[in-house]
């Protein structure tokens, strides 16, 4: 079978025109899971530093953010229009006229033509559904979801605060209110093996999810995962760039193709990290991705997928 599958762009361009980039935005949220409503410190694999881009400082406020981080990316592609990104933390944590004031803030910004709103999927209240709602019937809305896990021993032992079941029902409501929802993966989790991964996939197939955004696990400098790591390294898989993508490939095997990949791997800076990082982008993974596929095509006779590398 030719390799296949639905890209981030190729789902964007179903809603909305032209080329769409995504601006981080932090809005100062914070996380159940650190003020001690559900736990102090945050979750076992969490450094918030990871993936908060330059441009993108919670001083300001959403409207400069999203001005600088215009600025910074029609340098290259001066018609480009954009997706607001709620990615810092917990941002659907807060009252909802607080929510409200932040999400419409930010639609007004210049070439700002939607949303994509990451959190919890136990911070999603009747009254903060209802409202994403009703950006939904009005603008593009994307919410997506940190499941990270479908296994409750793995999401008790990375101190996660909620189980896979809060997940799906936060899913199931979001598509229920036709709204776009996207689930946030782990691969690589502490205690999960390859089974459990591929486990993983075939259940995350069952919800109507529209994106997916996987992630290798990656060790980062002083979080209680780095500890767990040196106690119980046997816990651990050990990845290289060629056996992550081996387990991809299988693990969009049980996928519905029409779900899109927005991301499969992620690339904290050097300094944060406890273990070697891989220096791939995205994109560059994505050669080794295809690299794989075409080695198990050759075996089997199949089309090659002659992928260019690009960014």
């Amino acid at each position: 079978m030719f390799f296949q599958y639905t890209t981030y762009a190729d789902f964007l361009s179903r809603y909305l025109p032209g080329k769409i980039q995504k601006i981080a935005v932090n809005a100062g949220f914070s996380c159940p899971n650190r003020d001690g409503t559900i736990g102090w410190g945050g979750c076992a694999f969490c450094t918030n530093e990871s993936f908060v881009p330059s441009y993108c400082n919670a001083g300001d406020t959403i409207a400069e953010q999203l001005r600088k981080g215009v600025l910074f990316f029609r340098r290259k592609y001066p018609a480009m229009q954009f997706l607001a990104y709620f990615q810092a933390y917990t941002n659907t944590y807060a009252s909802v006229d607080n929510l409200r004031r932040r999400y419409y803030e930010a639609l007004e910004a210049d070439g700002v033509v939607g949303l994509v709103i990451a959190t919890r999927p136990d911070c999603l209240p009747d009254d903060v559904m209802s409202l994403l709602e009703e950006l939904a019937r009005q603008t593009f809305l994307c919410v997506e979801i940190g499941i990270e896990t479908v296994h409750n021993r793995t999401l008790r032992l990375i101190h996660r605060g909620h189980d896979y079941a809060t997940s799906a029902t936060a899913v199931k409501e979001l598509a229920a209110r036709n709204i776009h929802v996207g689930a946030h993966m782990i691969l690589g989790l502490p205690g999960e093996l390859r089974h459990d991964i591929l486990q993983q996939a075939k259940t995350i197939a069952q919800l109507p999810i529209q994106t997916i955004k996987l992630h290798q696990l990656q060790i980062l400098r002083g979080t209680p995962m780095e500890r767990l790591y040196h106690a119980h390294p046997e816990l651990f898989l050990s990845f290289t760039p060629q056996s992550y993508a081996s387990i991809v490939l299988d693990y969009l095997s049980f996928l519905p193709p029409s779900v899109a990949l927005d991301r499969f791997v992620n690339q904290s800076p050097p300094q944060l990290l406890a273990t070697p990082g891989w220096g791939l982008k995205n994109y560059e993974f994505l050669a080794v991705l295809h690299n794989e596929y075409d080695k198990r095509a050759a075996l089997k006779n199949l089309p090659q997928t002659n992928y260019n590398h690009r960014q």
